[in-house]
């Protein structure tokens, strides 16, 4: 007779070891490529700036050897090289640790940034707004749809009107109603952000298979719960990537608003002041933008950060 060997079935805590240590070695397998990828786009990112330096000084440079006129013809540049029309890179971000002000001992870029915080608070206030009223339009169109499709057009219009024609009758509405100027800006920040917000994730709302439906259907879920336990979900990424073009928008239309609403403070306003004082410190305006556009670009990013944390453990 044949004996039979009885092999013990694992305990529970060796079960949990396993899965613990299985979770470990998928978490290790998957950092390598992801901390490759960002190595990728971090090098990426500074050679794209090292590239625009570059262009921009060697056009410089190349204007001021053939005085601005391209050799053997009588065409000008479009652009003057000279010191006024295009500082040094160099002076630019000298300009940023020199002070704001005669007789003032705060640099360029503590002032500056002093402003953008100011600029990026009107902007998030704008974000949050617009970002509330995309979705609760993307609801209402997806259970509504003659109401989408006769709205839907004019959302579309409202998109390609200039901004600077909305943004005095939004400060002016602003104040006729008593509203400091900031609820202005905020304002105009808002109506910039909805859009993207609103096409985004009412397609994401949409994006749910037929038999996930009739899945949800079978059960007798009701339609707020098709939404909340599916449709919403499944709409996810389609919202975050409306919110990045939002944040991107919140920030314009904030910059905007300052230039139309009159505030005291705001990076859009040092713009304008800069821009007034062009000829007595041009490399002044040029730092202006240069902060604007990389407080945008961490705007944009710190989003990027709440969506991989919210959205970590899509893959599975």
């Amino acid at each position: 007779m044949t004996a039979t060997k009885i092999v013990p079935s694992p305990t529970s805590a060796e079960t949990g070891r396993a899965k613990r240590t299985e979770r470990v070695t998928q978490g290790r397998s998957l950092r390598g490529p992801e901390l490759k990828k960002h190595a990728i786009n971090t090098v990426g990112a500074i050679a794209v700036v090292a590239v625009l330096a570059g262009l921009w000084e060697g056009y410089k440079a190349l204007g001021q050897a053939v005085d601005d006129v391209v050799p053997g013809t009588k065409i000008r540049f479009p652009v003057a090289t000279d010191d006024l029309s295009m500082p040094h890179l160099s002076t630019i971000l000298h300009s940023l640790i020199e002070p704001a002000r005669r007789g003032d001992s705060m640099s360029l870029a503590a002032y500056l940034i002093g402003e953008t915080t100011v600029t990026l608070r009107e902007a998030f206030y704008g974000l949050v707004a617009g970002s509330v009223l995309g979705l609760l339009l993307a609801v209402v169109f997806l259970n509504v749809v003659p109401l989408s499709k006769g709205l839907m057009p004019w959302l579309v219009a409202s998109q390609t009107v200039p901004l600077v024609a909305i943004a005095p009758m939004i400060v002016i509405w602003g104040g006729k109603a008593g509203a400091p100027p900031w609820i202005a800006v905020t304002g105009i920040a808002a109506y910039l952000a909805f859009f993207p917000v609103t096409i985004n994730t009412l397609r994401g709302l949409k994006s749910p298979q037929k038999v996930h439906l009739e899945l949800m259907h079978s059960v007798g879920a009701k339609r707020r719960q098709v939404l909340w336990w599916l449709r919403i979900p499944a709409a996810l990424p389609f919202m975050f990537a409306g919110l990045r073009l939002a944040a991107t928008a919140s920030v314009v239309g904030a910059i905007v608003g300052e230039l139309s609403a009159g505030t005291g403070r705001g990076i859009g306003r040092s713009i304008l002041t800069f821009a007034y004082y062009y000829s007595n410190g041009p490399e002044k305006l040029y730092a202006a933008v240069l902060v604007s556009a990389v407080a945008g670009i961490v705007f944009v990013q710190l989003l990027g950060l709440i969506e991989r944390f919210a959205l970590r453990h899509r893959h599975a």
